[in-house]
Order: C-alpha cells, then sequence, then structure tokens
C-alpha cells in the first residue's frame, strides 16, 4: 500500500472514530460523560492533524489505540455488554469503537511509521 493511501486510511478511520465516539457517548455511562468528551475531542484534534502533519501523529495513534483496547479489556461492563450483546447498539459501538477501528489504526500507523523511518 502505498504512502499517500496509508494517510488517507489513518484520516478515514480516524474520522470514522469520532463519528462511533460521537454515537456512543449518549450511550455510555453518565458519570464518564467528561472523560468521553476528552477522548473524542481527541481523536478530532487527531483527525485534523492527520490532514497537515501525519507524522506527528502517528505514534500517539498507536499509544492512545493501545490503551483502548486494554481500557475496554479490562471493564467488566465493557466486557459484559460486548457478550451478551445486551443493549445491541451499546455492543456494536464498544466492538466497532474499541477493536476493529483502534486495530485498523494500529497497524496502519504502524505501517506508515515503519514505511518513513526507512
Amino acid at each position: 500500500m502505498s504512502n499517500l493511501k496509508l494517510k488517507q486510511l489513518i484520516t478515514l478511520v480516524l474520522a470514522t472514530i469520532s463519528i462511533t465516539g460521537m454515537i456512543g457517548i449518549p450511550m455510555g455511562d453518565p458519570k464518564f460523560f467528561t472523560q468521553a468528551i476528552g477522548l473524542e475531542l481527541t481523536f478530532i484534534a487527531l483527525t485534523i492533524l492527520s490532514l497537515q502533519k501525519i507524522r506527528y501523529i502517528l505514534i500517539p495513534n498507536i499509544v492512545i489505540g493501545i490503551i483502548i483496547i486494554i481500557g475496554n479489556t479490562i471493564s467488566p461492563q465493557h466486557i459484559d455488554i460486548m457478550f451478551s450483546l445486551t443493549p445491541a447498539e451499546n455492543a456494536t459501538v464498544l466492538f466497532l469503537g474499541g477493536y476493529v477501528f483502534q486495530i485498523i489504526l494500529i497497524i496502519s500507523s504502524f505501517v506508515l511509521l515503519k514505511k518513513k523511518n526507512q
């Protein structure tokens, strides 16, 4: 995959994570609203930065993606929602936003970082 396509993929994934977060925040626990907004603003900022200087966000993408995956995995409430599929909308948002899109972000950022360092 070319560097341009990787940059476009990273920007698209960041935008998709932001949209998924906007959908998921109202479904989440109200006591974590402030943290959710902060995380959402982080992804919006990364999306904007990806349009200008993608090399500055590659390592943060990897770190934040790993933290989110670990956080979702160690949260008993998130695991319960995803395995029980109750409510189904929450399970879908958690699975896509917390795992699928994060994995794509981590891998594409790592590959582009590796290509830029060669």
